[in-house]
């Protein structure tokens, strides 16, 4: 059972259904979705937040492996691990969902208008409502609270208009006893209640709003369709202020702790506000600017450089309004020595962060799970999916503070963990059941057109309208039609009854990007018993109302030009099949630090056989020289405890002092070659999926002494000293009075332009033990941000609770270092007394970047035929919804191969990449891509010139035949081969030449 709907629940969800396992997803709100579904955009890439979690609604919606238990809750559970017995409690929607087709006509005629809690009663909806139209389920429900039957006994009206008559308002709660094997706690948090810091007038002035509040006033599906109008007068702003840590790292509410998302939140909301409204200005007040996530740092340039957002290290007392023009003055210190400044600015947005809800103590008392001391599950040190109980585990921000792509992690390692835990029981394997395809041979085109509006992420610049009625015009055109959003479940549905209805056999989708929808829409068209290849894509939204936002004449006659192409394209398409593979079972596992020891552990666990290769000769990696955790434990009794099960494990098979020097195959079916350093001797291993876990390194730097003078050291060897109490530096600790350590030493620079994310963690840690060791010593860090992210900021208040001296710098004024006179002297200039301070030092500690081992991760990209990203690090498939899989199927990535992390985010990691994998792994056949090339052998030379060109080794000479052959399964359909044939003889499936041709003739004419 996986206990709320949020995206973290979701993930859990389809991992677990794709691994053959039954899922009870239960969500206490009328859909599934959480607050992801209420994001305008995601950093850092700025995708739609809605188009990207779309698909996976309606993915969860139409999975037979998973039951939707929505407005739920659970009330009680008994048993244990493997054998749960749950309660869940399901409240009255007063429609029958079984019978319910999301017409909406109810809807359309109640009288009764309420605050939308999804736009946060930024505007009225109906009584009986879909809370948004992308919800799963896609059924009303009514509010009983404001219903006038209900209240008065009179009305009923949705029940008169209901031509199916499923409103019930008899409609009682229902108690459901389920048994379960496994349980994952997926609640989530929710935002702290702005009311609470009154000094900001939140509440007081419309014009004061909360970040969640302002993500919907973004939105297209907003309730101002993406113009941001000032409540009070609804004028577009000219000057917004963005005001960080509202109900984060203050303890006058009793919120200690970062939020974690809040700094980034506001640089994309910063970004999109702009791109809405160009001549706005933006200024975000900031404590530290947290940009410690993948690509974040850019992110945060771009808001700044192209942007002109303007960052602030101030702290905002109060918001004062204005009475004479509701404009609102923020008066700050800007750290410069000089007096206060006071600003106006026409809105304001407060940063909220997340907290706990009373729900959730209630809750994880009915499981007898802990809290930690500020409301979040308490979990492992070393492993955060794991509670105190046994088969309970949990996963997203209900464990503390963390964006996205963090939470899906974990959330696919819950469920590899939960899985695990049923691994005896036999797999449940219920396909989508998709009606008989419909043979088309002699049936002449007959297509069908859907342009999407997408709220107004498209209406706003395309004229829709427009383009549906010239698409109608088009020849073999029999059905054209507008949806609001093509991507939901209701849209899905029209889709299918117009292929029935109309008896269409090609369909066309005018809307955003096939890279996640294409799968949905060609799930619909099997529903509608039509191959699922028989379908174009125009995208409208990214080449055509995004790019061209301030010209929509110009970008409504693009659109129309892609819709012709689309269809000039669509009717000379051919169906396409699948070619069905069988999958190997077994797994290979590069590298052998504590994320590939992890995902070792979890594939054996669910049975595989897993082979583990590791350079050095023995285990452990950068592990090996970590000493204590930032509570001060040891950590050493971990590694042992790993490596002890490691290499007792039957179905672990450990290749040390070796490397991966070759990779053939594919997803399902790979053939490695594993060479020992020591003797040279080559091992060949058949395996399904592949783990990379190689790890990164630390920087080599000789920067401020270091090399030249023993007392300058990195935080590395500064952590081994002080675990150790011994050696020639531990030493000098004990007489060391004064101890400087330096951030961001190769980090967010031009060189290496990413924070290393672990530094600030750790020199905090080094910090908080030396203070223990000699608590008389000086210590000062020197800082541009303290990045002590999430529940980490603890340690960061524990820290100069003790006495750390904090001192920041800017990147334009970095810390100089000198030996004089045999002392090591630091300079640095302090903006708050705005003069240059010298220390005198006994230790400096560098807080040496992390980069990638930039040669090593070539040739092993080039192996494995994946990418690096422009810093060296492997970069997965999707920064939100793919962080551990790569684009090529079958392949996983885990721990620092992917970006710096701590050690819990890396077993977080690593456990997910084990259960994506087992998502392969646990099957016994997979079905390879349609879209694949095709040879003609009579017209192929067999030059070798397609050989050369294919980045994924997918095609090879037969010297039998003559001919270059395919192997489906590797191929991706890039087109190289069919671009670079120079006979012709290559086909593209869906790309053949007259299609290409067709479709350019079309823009031509």
């Amino acid at each position: 059972m996986v206990v709320g709907g949020g995206i973290a629940g979701i993930q859990a969800a389809l991992d677990l259904a794709e691994m053959g396992v039954e899922v009870f997803l239960v969500e206490r709100q009328p859909s599934i979705g959480g607050r992801m579904a209420q994001l305008d955009k995601t950093f850092p890439t700025n995708d739609c937040a809605m188009c990207i979690l779309s698909p996976k609604l309606v993915e969860a919606g139409s999975n037979k492996n998973i039951h939707i238990v929505a407005n739920a809750e659970v009330q009680s559970v008994e048993g244990e691990a493997g054998n749960f017995r749950v309660k869940v409690l399901k409240h009255p929607r007063y429609v029958d969902e079984s019978r319910c087709t999301g017409c909406g006509v109810c809807m359309s005629k109640c009288p009764v208008r309420i605050p939308d809690e999804y736009n946060k009663a930024l505007n009225k909806t109906k009584c009986i409502r879909i809370p948004f139209p992308q919800a799963v389920p896609a059924v009303p429900i009514i509010s009983k609270e404001h219903c006038i039957y209900m209240n008065k006994g009179k009305c009923r009206i949705c029940e008169k208009f209901c031509e199916e008559k499923v409103i019930d308002y008899e409609q009682k709660e229902e108690l459901l006893d389920i048994e379960v094997g496994s349980i994952i706690l997926a609640v989530g948090s929710q935002e702290f209640d702005a009311k609470l810091k009154d000094e900001y007038s939140y509440g007081t002035s419309p014009n004061v709003v909360t970040s969640i509040e302002f993500e919907r006033m973004l939105s297209a599906s907003g309730p101002t369709q993406g113009h941001v109008l000032r409540p009070s007068d609804k004028t577009e702003p000219g000057r917004v202020a963005f005001l960080q840590c509202v109900g984060s790292r203050d303890l006058q509410v009793c919120q200690p702790f970062c939020s974690a998302i809040c700094c980034m939140q506001a640089a994309k909301d910063a970004i999109i506000l702009i791109e809405h409204a160009p001549d706005v200005s933006v200024t975000i007040f900031n404590m530290d600017v947290r940009a410690q996530g993948k690509d974040f740092d850019k992110f945060i340039e771009r808001a700044q450089t192209d942007y002109g957002t303007r960052l602030l290290r101030a702290r905002v007392s109060g918001v004062e309004i204005n009475p004479a023009n509701d404009n609102l003055r923020i008066k700050y210190d800007p750290n410069d020595g000089g007096p206060l400044h006071d600003e106006e600015f026409d809105m304001v947005v407060l940063s909220v962060g997340l907290r706990t809800s009373e729900q959730v103590k209630r809750l994880t008392k009915k499981l007898g799970v802990e809290l930690g001391e500020n409301g979040f599950v308490k979990t492992s040190p070393f492993d955060p999916v794991l509670t105190s109980r046994d088969g309970i585990y949990t996963c997203g921000t209900l464990t503390g503070p963390r964006d996205i792509p963090e939470t899906v992690m974990q959330a696919s390692g819950a469920a590899g963990a939960a899985a695990s835990l049923q691994a005896d029981m036999p797999a449940r394997r219920l396909k989508s059941e998709y009606p008989e395809e419909r043979d088309i041979r002699g049936e002449p085109p007959r297509v069908g057109v859907f342009v999407c509006r997408c709220g107004i992420n498209i209406a706003s610049t395309v004229d829709v309208p427009s383009v549906v009625e010239y698409a109608s015009t088009l020849p073999f055109v029999e059905h054209s039609q507008e949806l609001l959003f093509s991507c939901s479940g209701d849209s899905q549905r029209v889709i299918a009854e117009a292929i029935r209805e109309k008896n269409l056999n090609r369909m066309v989708v005018c809307a955003c990007t096939p890279r996640t929808h294409e799968p949905l829409f060609q799930s619909t068209l099997q529903t509608a018993s039509i191959n699922p290849y028989l379908f174009e894509f125009a995208n409208i939204r990214e080449h055509c109302s995004w790019v061209h936002q301030k010209e929509p004449e110009r970008a409504t006659d693009k659109a129309k030009d892609l819709a012709k192409m689309a269809v000039n394209k669509v009717i000379r398409l051919e169906p396409l099949s699948r070619k069905t593979m069988s999958v190997n079972h077994d797994a290979l596992v590069i590298g052998g630090g504590i994320a590939g020891m992890t995902a070792a552990l979890e594939l054996a666990r669910h049975g595989c056989q897993a082979h583990i290769v590791e350079r050095q000769k023995e285990f452990g990696g950068n592990f090996r020289d970590v000493s204590f955790t930032m509570n001060g434990r040891p950590s050493r009794e971990f590694l042992d405890d790993l490596i002890e099960q490691v290499t007792g494990t039957d179905n672990i098979h450990v290749h040390l002092d070796s490397d991966v020097v070759e990779v053939e195959g594919f997803v399902g079916n790979f053939k490695s070659k594993i060479r020992s350093n020591d003797s040279g001797e080559i091992t060949e291993v058949e395996h399904g999926a592949v783990i990379v876990a190689t790890g990164a390194k630390e920087l080599e730097t000789d920067e401020y002494l270091r090399g030249k003078d023993p007392r300058v050291v990195t935080l590395r060897e500064l952590e081994i000293a002080l675990g150790q109490n011994n050696g020639e530096l531990n030493g000098s600790l004990d007489k060391a009075r004064s101890v400087v350590l330096v951030q961001c030493v190769g980090s967010r620079c031009d060189e290496h332009p990413y924070c290393s994310r672990i530094c600030c963690n750790k020199s905090i840690k080094n910090a908080l033990k030396l203070k223990e060791r000699n608590p008389d010593a000086n210590i000062y860090v020197l800082y541009r941000d303290v990045r002590t992210y999430g529940l980490h900021e603890l340690e960061y208040r524990q820290a100069r609770e003790k006495g750390v001296v904090f001192i920041p710098y800017a990147e334009d004024a970095k810390p100089q270092v000198a030996c004089e006179n045999g002392s090591l002297t630091v300079r640095a200039f302090d903006p708050t007394l705005q003069k240059t301070v010298a220390i005198e030092a006994d230790l400096i500690g560098l807080a040496v970047g992390i980069v990638a081992p930039a040669e090593d991760n070539k040739i092993l990209s080039q192996m494995l035929k994946v990418p690096l990203n422009s810093d060296g690090f492997f970069l997965e498939a999707h920064v939100k919804l793919r962080p551990v899989d790569f684009a090529t199927d079958g392949i996983f990535v885990c721990g620092l191969a992917h970006y710096p992390k701590d050690v819990s985010e890396s077993v977080a990691q690593a456990r997910a990449a084990a259960a994506r994998a087992m998502t392969v792994l646990s099957k016994d056949t997979i079905e390879a891509e349609g879209k694949v090339s095709h040879v003609r052998t009579q017209s192929c030379a067999a030059c070798g010139a397609c050989v050369a060109v294919c980045p994924f080794g997918a095609i090879e000479i037969d010297e039998e035949d003559h001919a270059a052959i395919v192997n489906e399964a590797l191929c991706k359909g890039c087109g190289a081969c069919s671009a670079t044939c120079r006979s012709g003889a290559i086909d593209l499936g869906g790309f053949r030449d007259e299609q290409l041709v067709a479709a350019i003739e079309a823009v031509m004419e």
